[in-house]
């Protein structure tokens, strides 16, 4: 049985310079930052400790994907510790998403712009309520054309990116527990939103476009007509939500069907990973202030 090392808030422990100290590696629970992939967090970490250690040859991975626009809890594995990476990616999690009412996206969050208009002024606050409730059980969800599910080895968010179809099929999930919270709740307090700015290219996160086309340069920037502009965005309402749910649940995809269950629309527009497991954002490390001061 592999028992690695945790470094969190609780266990704050300076790095020996040598990973032979190491032996059966070291899981660093970190709070993402907004707007950075996973994967930034993991080459910021990399490249941090081989400088640390002294050597190129680090293994390090994370377990379990945040999306760009979501913060918080994300569990990075380093040496032995990476052969836990899918025991941890199957732990239930915990999540505070804010769906905003009254529109959709192509993505169901802010990565694209609005695209469709719903009414949303008869919808109250029990309804919602019930909506959120309604999520708990075993359910066959079907995931977001833009997300990371392969297709015929395909990455689906590839196909859609450059307008084509994909064949996703739905999968098996759980939700756990799924409640509305009243506003004003500290837990919602802690989402990084959108800022919605008067430029189009600060309206929604994408600014980016890549394009398959060998021809042309393969990242070009671009804008997007939105239906809606920044005050009329701010003006939507919005509910928060905190979920349980099991491995591979989308929760862009809840917030499509939310919008539907109250016969309106909906989009994700902030989402917080709380907690994956035992581990709880809460106790996670900043990636600037610790790493950075090795």
């Amino acid at each position: 049985m592999i028992n690695p090392l945790v470094i969190d808030r609780r266990n704050p422990v300076r790095l020996e310079k040598s990973m032979e100290a190491y032996p059966e590696g070291i899981i660093f629970p970190v709070d993402k930052p907004y707007r950075w992939t996973s994967s930034d967090v993991v080459r910021k970490i990399k490249f941090i400790l081989r400088n640390h250690f002294d050597t190129k040859n680090i293994k390090i991975g994370h377990a379990g994907t945040l999306d760009p626009l979501a913060t918080g809890l994300l569990i990075v594995c380093l040496g032995k510790a990476c052969k836990l990476s899918e025991a941890l990616q199957a732990e239930k999690k915990e999540y505070i998403a804010e769906f905003t009412l009254g529109a959709t996206t192509p993505s169901f969050d802010r990565e694209h712009p609005v695209d469709s208009l719903y009414p949303y002024s008869s919808i109250t606050r029990d309804q919602m309520k019930q909506a959120a409730e309604a999520f708990v059980g075993q359910t066959e969800q079907m995931p977001p054309a833009y997300s990371a599910k392969y297709v015929n080895g395909t990455r689906s968010y590839y196909l859609a990116r450059n307008g084509e179809q994909s064949d996703l099929k739905p999968s098996a999930i759980r939700i756990y527990s799924s409640c509305l919270l009243e506003d004003g709740d500290p837990q919602a307090d802690s989402l990084t939103r959108p800022s919605y700015g008067t430029d189009a290219l600060h309206n929604t996160f994408t600014v980016k476009k890549r394009i398959a086309s060998e021809e042309d340069d393969p990242v070009v920037r671009y804008t997007e007509d939105s239906l809606l502009d920044p005050d009329q965005l701010r003006s939507l309402p919005r509910a928060v939500l905190k979920i349980e749910c099991s491995k591979g649940t989308y929760i862009r995809s809840m917030a499509r069907d939310f919008g539907a269950a109250l016969s309106s629309g909906a989009f994700m527009s902030a989402l917080r990973r709380t907690a994956s497991g035992g581990f709880r954002v809460e106790n996670a490390l900043d990636v600037k202030d610790y790493f950075s001061n090795l």
